[in-house]
């Protein structure tokens, strides 16, 4: 992704969200971005062992990432540390699986409400009023998302799906704008 098709899409993200903290209209101009362009593909860095976050652009209102998944690869079920997330598929299908906090956000097994698979240029909410949830690419294939935190997520709760048990991951990157992160 050049850094004029960044700046094409940071800056109408930007103003929806001075102009609605809530960003009412976020999903209209991801959808409208998935479906028009293609050189976000020079951010598409994949990794054989594990999905990579590629950050595309953060500021004090959000952080873009797109993320890249090999067959197979999938995230642990996860919140989003109390924000918003949308999450467009530009590449392949995404599946998502949600799961309820065990009664009382307390420990035991976490509850299955199901999956939905995402096509692409759909677009998907979540934050963590609504679930839990973990990603992956459908159909035993690649897959590619772009997704959008409404305001950079510093750490997450990963949740093991039998027990309940609670672990806080610090989020990296694989890569910034393009540029690989030396690990």
């Amino acid at each position: 992704m050049n850094r004029q098709a960044i700046f094409d899409l940071e800056r109408p993200l930007l103003q929806e969200f001075e102009r609605d903290p809530k960003g009412k209209r976020i999903a209209q101009i991801l959808a409208d971005f998935a479906g028009s362009k293609s050189d976000w593909k020079d951010y598409a860095l994949f990794a054989p062992k594990c999905y990579t976050r590629n950050l595309i652009a953060r500021n004090e209102w959000f952080e873009l990432l797109l993320l890249c998944w090999d067959a197979g690869q999938e995230s642990p079920i996860h919140n989003h540390a109390g924000q918003n997330c949308w999450m467009t598929v530009m590449e392949g299908e995404i599946e998502e699986l949600q799961y309820e906090y065990p009664s009382g956000r307390g420990k035991g097994e976490l509850v299955s409400r199901g999956g939905k698979v995402f096509a692409q240029g759909k677009v998907a909410f979540i934050n963590d009023e609504i679930a839990l949830h973990l990603v992956r690419p459908s159909n035993g294939k690649r897959g590619v998302s772009l997704h959008l935190y409404s305001r950079p997520i510093e750490t997450c709760e990963l949740y093991d799906e039998t027990t309940g048990t609670v672990v806080v991951r610090k989020m990296a990157y694989h890569s910034i704008r393009g540029s690989l992160v030396a690990s």
